[in-house]
């Protein structure tokens, strides 16, 4: 339903969301729950407008980069899911995500590069995009 609704409303905002931008600043992180793999994966810009990722733990509200997280966006598999092996890796394949029926990723394997990559990622989802829980295993 939001690929109608971007076809008919687009947006006029042509810059990259997740460019650093002096004008543009995440709120301060407001922790709104916990998010298990499964609850995580509603938020993936289909089934909810919200788009919501996860990143060393920490679920960020990424709709404001819809045209990069959402539908048809670059980034897109991410959406809806831990990114955290994926942006370690420099890679956007689906085998580096993990479904929302399998384990949480422990990251296992990284290279030192692969943690180091993940940190700087993680700083700039944290500069970019407010907090809105944590992502927890199953129960």
């Amino acid at each position: 339903m939001s690929f109608i609704k971007d076809f008919l409303f687009p947006s006029v905002k042509t810059s990259d969301p997740t460019a650093d931008d002096s004008n543009t600043s995440a709120k301060d992180p407001v922790v709104e729950g916990e998010f298990t793999p499964r609850k995580l994966s509603v938020f993936n810009g289909h089934d909810d407008e919200k788009i919501f990722i996860a990143v060393k733990g920490n679920v960020f509200d990424v709709t404001a980069g819809r045209q990069f997280y959402g539908p048809s966006g670059p980034y897109s598999n991410f959406a809806g899911h831990d990114a955290s092996r994926g942006l370690a890796l420099n890679s956007f394949e689906m085998e580096n995500v993990r479904t929302f029926d399998q384990p949480i990723d422990n990251l296992e394997g990284l290279t030192p590069q692969d943690k180091e990559a993940l940190d700087n990622w993680e700083e700039h989802f944290r500069k970019k995009y407010p907090i809105v829980g944590k992502l927890v295993p199953e129960k």
